[in-house]
């Protein structure tokens, strides 16, 4: 095998592995995205990876949550989101995760205004190489 066929194996392998990525993996890096898209005020990227049949606290939906969220970042300079450790169980087509979050924000100063602890459930469903949102539940640690 010549030079050439070498490092169109080495690219064809390399792209093969990237495709292969596990589900949970790959459930993770979207959390993860979610994570920084919020803290970035990138609401409607963050709604992206939202199910058109999400369900929320309360009977929330997918516009209430977008309008929820729209609110929480326009009412702050900042917002800080930290993420415990993520519990990912895959089940097929579905998976879920749980966390515990920290929400912080303020308008500007060094110490946040508000800050708030939160244990998260939510349901998630395949879709192609990514995962959507349909469920989530969450209830404010004192």
């Amino acid at each position: 095998m010549g030079w050439a066929g070498l490092c169109l194996l080495t690219a064809l392998s390399a792209l093969l592995a990237c495709q292969r990525t596990p589900p949970e993996q790959r459930l993770r890096e979207q959390i993860s995205q979610l994570q920084a898209q919020v803290q970035a005020r990138q609401i409607s990227r963050v709604m992206d990876a939202v199910a058109e049949d999400f369900s929320g606290n309360d009977a929330m939906d997918r516009a209430t949550l977008h309008n929820l969220l729209r609110a929480q970042v326009l009412s702050r300079q900042a917002v800080g989101v930290t993420l415990g450790p993520v519990a990912v169980e895959v089940k097929g087509q579905t998976a879920t995760a749980s966390f515990e979050m920290i929400l912080t924000g303020g308008n500007g100063g060094w110490i946040p205004e508000t800050g708030a602890a939160y244990r998260v459930e939510t349901g998630w469903r395949a879709d192609g190489q990514d995962w959507k949102l349909y469920s989530a539940s969450w209830q404010r640690k004192l």
